[in-house]
């Protein structure tokens, strides 16, 4: 749900995502420094004037009117610390999502929690019914976060990386097998 503009807040057992905003900028570009974290992405970690420019554009919302762009910042609340952030286009029933979790906090299942996160936040709405993911196929830690968020590899290929996807219209339909997203 979108309020304002804004994504609506959620929480799971540890984190707390909270709607992207420009104030956020000084804090993630010391989250999002380590160069590691464009390994598969590519790119190079921006400073926190770079972030506030993007979050700026980020904020006010895709130029597409079909399209909303919804972005959350990850607050672990044991330390009230920014780790990361998820984020989804979300384009009539379908959401492509993403998740980075900065370096310091990684091995601590806080993506996998994020993610997971994410994913039933948007399905649980109602209106989301495929979520998307794209993966490297050489990131076996983001599979691993793709597959913890209930998301399966389709085998269907775009930009040199894996779709991973979960339908909830598939999966709901009576008698019927989920066929791990497989085909159009």
């Amino acid at each position: 749900m979108q309020v304002n503009g804004a994504p609506e807040p959620f929480s799971t057992s540890r984190l707390d995502a909270l709607p992207l905003d420009v104030a956020h900028a000084e804090e993630m570009a010391v989250v999002l420094f380590d160069p590691a974290l464009h390994t598969y992405t590519g790119g190079v970690p921006e400073d926190a004037d770079a972030l506030r420019a993007r979050y700026e554009r980020q904020g006010a919302g895709s130029p597409d009117p079909a399209e909303r762009w919804w972005n959350w910042v990850l607050r672990v609340r044991a330390d009230g610390c920014l780790a990361g952030y998820v984020q989804a286009t979300v384009r009539g029933a379908r959401a492509e999502v993403a998740w980075v979790v900065g370096a310091r906090w990684q091995g601590r299942g806080y993506a996998k929690e994020a993610a997971a996160g994410l994913v039933g936040h948007l399905l649980g709405q109602g209106s989301v019914r495929t979520v998307v993911a794209h993966i490297h196929p050489g990131h076996a830690a983001s599979a691993a976060v793709a597959s913890a968020a209930g998301l399966l590899p389709t085998g269907e290929w775009e930009d040199g990386e894996v779709r991973w996807r979960r339908d909830v219209s598939r999966e709901a339909a009576p008698g019927r097998v989920a066929d791990a997203g497989h085909g159009p």
